[in-house]
């Protein structure tokens, strides 16, 4: 990336900008209706440009030619107006059929945030808080343990040859207050986040658990340090613990929560845990690359039927129904008539909440927070983003990643099922080259 050209753009100034022009997009967001639909408009309607979304798919296409990935499907809207959708590269290697739009993506952690929606749904309601206690909905989480290694030695946890020994080391300690769901939300619970609590737990998940089977003996793990001390990505267990708190707290399954109260409403018409036997064409194969060829790997999440839905990374969906859920966030939980969640809520979820605890989960990433499921952007240089200061959202392994960036109006989508860290930021900083009003 050109750095100067970048800060040329204004992407240095951004936030004192975000903040001059907040007063006059919220005027314009209110005279604009909560609509949007798939007719694809001129870039130049709403101060993009053609030439810039060339190179939109130019960014794409480079890594697609340079066997980074198989190929991408990719929306990008501004002002509640589509300006792009487009399916490139491959979706099967054998047959080298060409990726569609409707093509069924493994979500991962991109599932997370629609979690994250259904607990807000459930805050406005009065059915929980998210600073209750965990406890409270499921008591085994009361009394909570900390698994504590001697300082120095958690670093050692990396070295396979290492862990035997460390598991001696150990010291369960209580915790200094009960977990809450905020804590879930946020990643500070040290729930199953790769610290030492991995080297004393035993408890397991079984091929035929439910949420209501596992959560609860998952109450009796230690976690990995005191509540809301650090931030650690738990990339599994946390969500699934706030999952089974939506269960209980509205009493009715996690499929069909996430189904009725917000899948349905916003049309996200191709979003499962279970996908429809009628749509399985339509999965994509994930492939990997083995001997510097393609070759098919096993996903994480097969074709079903489940009966453990994992808020965590259980989901399948499109691009379409990701953009409409984004569409939502971006008009303050609003589309098409349907209102999922009060602006506050938004608001709520879309404000870091973490301090400078948040530092990527590499550990290493600058510039960003993170609010409630979602990564909140704070300086797009130090965190080499394309997006604008408040911009929010989350990415998925698989590579599966949406956003919205309310001081630009704007709503991002790309989907691809290989994890290749550089396609995003490419793909970012396209858009932002794109955007010239």
């Amino acid at each position: 990336m050109d750095q100067s050209a970048f800060n040329r753009r204004g992407l240095i100034g951004a936030g004192l900008a975000a903040s001059a022009l907040s007063s006059s997009l919220a005027q314009a967001q209110a005279k604009r209706p909560a609509t949007f639909n798939w007719t694809l408009h001129k870039p130049e309607e709403v101060g993009m440009t053609r030439a810039g979304l060339e190179g939109v798919k130019a960014a794409i296409q480079k890594h697609i030619d340079n066997g980074d990935i198989t190929g991408a499907v990719t929306a990008i809207a501004r002002r509640n107006k589509l300006v792009w959708y487009e399916a490139q590269g491959v979706r099967d290697i054998e047959t080298r059929a060409p990726m569609r739009k409707d093509d069924i993506f493994r979500m991962m952690s991109s599932t997370k945030p629609t979690v994250g929606v259904a607990a807000m749904m459930l805050q406005e309601e009065g059915k929980l808080s998210i600073d209750d206690k965990i406890s409270r909905f499921i008591p085994e989480f009361h009394d909570t343990k900390v698994a504590v290694l001697p300082e120095g030695l958690e670093a050692q946890m990396r070295d396979p040859t290492k862990r035997a020994q460390l598991v001696s080391q150990v010291k369960l300690v209580p915790a200094t207050r009960d977990l809450t769901i905020k804590d879930l939300m946020t990643h500070t619970s040290g729930i199953s986040s790769g610290g030492a609590g991995q080297l004393v737990n035993r408890v397991r998940r079984g091929p035929n658990d439910t949420l209501a089977d596992y959560i609860p003996r998952l109450g009796a793990a230690a976690t990995d340090f005191q509540p809301g001390t650090r931030w650690r990505y738990s990339a599994s267990d946390g969500i699934d613990v706030l999952l089974r708190i939506v269960e209980i707290a509205s009493k009715t399954p996690a499929d069909v929560f996430l189904r009725e109260r917000i899948h349905e409403p916003l049309d996200m018409r191709d979003t499962y845990f279970n996908v429809p036997t009628a749509k399985y064409e339509r999965i994509l194969t994930l492939y990997g690359k083995q001997d510097g060829q393609w070759r098919p790997q096993r996903a994480a999440f097969g074709y079903g039927p489940i009966k453990y839905f994992s808020g965590a990374g259980g989901s399948m969906s499109t691009v379409h129904d990701y953009m409409q859920f984004e569409e939502m966030l971006l008009n303050k939980g609003e589309l098409n008539g349907k209102r999922l969640l009060k602006p506050e809520s938004v608001a709520m979820m879309s404000t870091n909440q973490t301090g400078d605890l948040y530092r990527g989960t590499s550990g290493s990433t600058g510039g960003t927070g993170f609010g409630l499921t979602v990564r909140v952007l704070k300086d797009p240089v130090a965190a080499n983003s394309g997006r604008l200061p408040g911009a929010f959202g989350w990415a998925g392994a698989y590579g599966t990643c949406s956003w919205t960036d309310p001081a630009d109006e704007m709503t991002a989508a790309i989907f691809i099922q290989q994890p290749v860290p550089t396609v995003l930021p490419d793909y970012e900083h396209a858009i932002r080259k794109a955007v010239v009003a």
